[in-house]
């Protein structure tokens, strides 16, 4: 059954001892500057995510401008989409080294760029470059550092914390829709896409404010956690447990010689710098050139042994059957969810259902519910008595049925129902990122992360112009959704078959625990 994430603990080479230690709770953990971290994550989400959600309306007017078939052209959405997510693994390296303070900020600029360099292209095959792979590889330094933090700063409240953060997905389509076809109507989509490039630039606010927890900080989260919780492991997860603990110890004793090394270099350089009374002022320059670069080279290496262990190491977290089974349901998931928002408005037109849309887009109830979905299925998930892995799979099948269902329907009251129930059941993107860390912890939710957003990249990549191929040959969307629709139930299918853990009842407190 499914173990929960007081279960597991965060550390894997908890000690038992520990939980005698007395701390004193961080004011920042679930509270504090956490808030601020969750509305940097939801206007990332707003910035990003709903952008890209809202990304059917610049398909329109591609097509009309370029004039060329709708497959080809939907891979400019697609490569935004895609590439936004399979970068996850490699920002997992540059968090490792940078933190996700700098590589927001960075992914910010780079982000804006793209969409800036757009609104110049020639052809559809400039957009690749310019929206497809500039804005993409941009939009996933900001994403996972926004997932990432959140989960950093809240422990017993994750779902919701992680629920009102996405909700930004569900806001930001809606208002990047309404923005879009404004700025579209009035200055063409070029201009629109100049302005929506300075708007993007507001990401880098949004990466300062991530602040980084300190290290002591931490440290003291992780005790008050195993104080607050039982230790043990499920069977289901015990030899991927063990395999992690015992190579983390080996990996502890490697870095540790390594660390040694590296300050050994530091001192010698420190100790010359003190001395520099008798030293002239260029080798002085140099001197701190070198310890600059000394500096920087523990962080890199220290980064890279982190992000090459998590992967290829013996700690690699492709032993954990479940993890696994996880990946391989991503692989299908996302393409069901992408499909609808790109190839929507040409459904509508193929129905004759242009008015109705045009006073309430079908996008837009898909995001207005999305948004309800992730804040009541995280809360949900955070009562004692539910697990969050049985939340997280009927959320997927009702999703997969109305895939399935959704070419059926030929009104727009059919649409505006099958649309708002894939936009409430798809609210299980908030639980993502808590049913990963329950599987993997805090330490590797970075990366283990950025494998899930890989392989849903890869979905993604994949789906609307598959879809676009499928119309293509047979001037039906209907296929499309049939065969998307039947891959992400051979993905659920996967998880079905996977061991699960059950949350436990919350502990009594004891007399000395008990209120004065």
């Amino acid at each position: 059954m499914y173990t929960s994430r007081e279960d597991i603990g965060y550390d894997f080479g908890d000690n038992s001892k520990d939980g005698s230690k007395t701390t004193q709770p961080n004011p920042n953990i679930d509270g504090g500057w956490a808030w601020m971290i969750v509305l940097s994550s939801f206007l990332v989400h707003i910035l990003i995510m709903g952008s890209q959600m809202a990304l059917g309306v610049l398909n329109i007017e591609w097509l009309e401008e370029f004039n060329q078939s709708r497959g080809l052209t939907a891979w400019v959405s697609s490569l935004s989409m895609g590439i936004t997510l399979i970068v996850g693994p490699f920002i997992g390296l540059f968090i490792s080294m940078c933190g996700c303070r700098k590589t927001a900020i960075i992914g910010g600029i780079l982000n804006a760029l793209g969409w800036i360099l757009s609104a110049y292209a020639s052809n559809v095959h400039c957009l690749f470059i310019t929206f497809g792979v500039t804005a993409g590889v941009g939009s996933g330094m900001v994403y996972l550092p926004a997932v990432v933090m959140v989960g950093q700063y809240f422990q017993k409240r994750r779902a919701l914390a992680q629920g009102l953060s996405t909700t930004g997905t569900g806001f930001g389509a809606f208002l990047m829709t309404a923005l879009l076809k404004y700025l579209c109507e009035e200055f063409g989509w070029r201009n629109a896409m100049f302005i929506q490039g300075a708007i993007a630039l507001n990401l880098c606010v949004c990466g300062a404010l991530m602040r980084p927890l300190s290290s002591k900080e931490l440290v003291n989260e992780k005790c008050i956690v195993r104080n607050n919780s039982e230790v043990h492991h499920a069977k289901a997860l015990s030899h991927s447990t063990d395999t992690v603990k015992a190579s983390g110890v080996l990996n502890g004793e490697q870095e540790k010689k390594e660390e040694a090394t590296n300050e050994e270099v530091l001192d010698s350089v420190q100790r010359m710098d003190s001395g520099g009374d008798s030293i002239s002022g260029k080798r002085m320059y140099g001197l701190r050139i070198l310890k600059r670069v000394s500096q920087l080279t523990v962080t890199v290496r220290k980064g890279f042994g982190i992000w090459y262990s998590s992967y290829f190491g013996a700690a690699s977290l492709f032993t954990n059957r479940v993890f696994v089974a996880f990946i391989i349901w991503a692989l299908f998931a996302y393409s069901s969810f992408v499909i609808p928002f790109i190839h929507l408005p040409e459904i509508v037109k193929q129905y004759n259902l242009s008015r109705q849309n045009n006073i309430f887009p079908l996008t837009s109830i898909i995001a207005i519910v999305h948004i309800l979905g992730k804040v009541i299925l995280g809360i949900i998930s955070d009562l004692p008595c539910i697990s969050t892995w049985n939340v997280f799979l009927m959320a997927n099948f009702t999703l997969v049925a109305c895939i399935l269902i959704l070419p059926l329907m030929q009104t727009y009251i059919g649409l505006a129902v099958i649309c708002a129930l894939i936009g409430f059941s798809s609210g299980y993107f908030s639980l993502m990122p808590v049913v990963t860390e329950d599987l993997v912890g805090t330490k590797h939710l970075a990366n283990a992360y950025g494998i899930i957003i890989c392989a849903n990249g890869i979905s993604a990549l994949l789906g609307p112009p598959f879809a676009g191929w499928i119309y293509d040959i047979t001037q039906k969307y209907d296929f499309s959704f049939y065969i998307c629709g039947l891959l992400y139930m051979v993905g659920i299918i996967f998880l079905l078959f996977q061991p699960c853990i059950q949350k436990k009842p919350p502990r009594e407190k004891s007399k000395e625990e008990a209120p004065v």
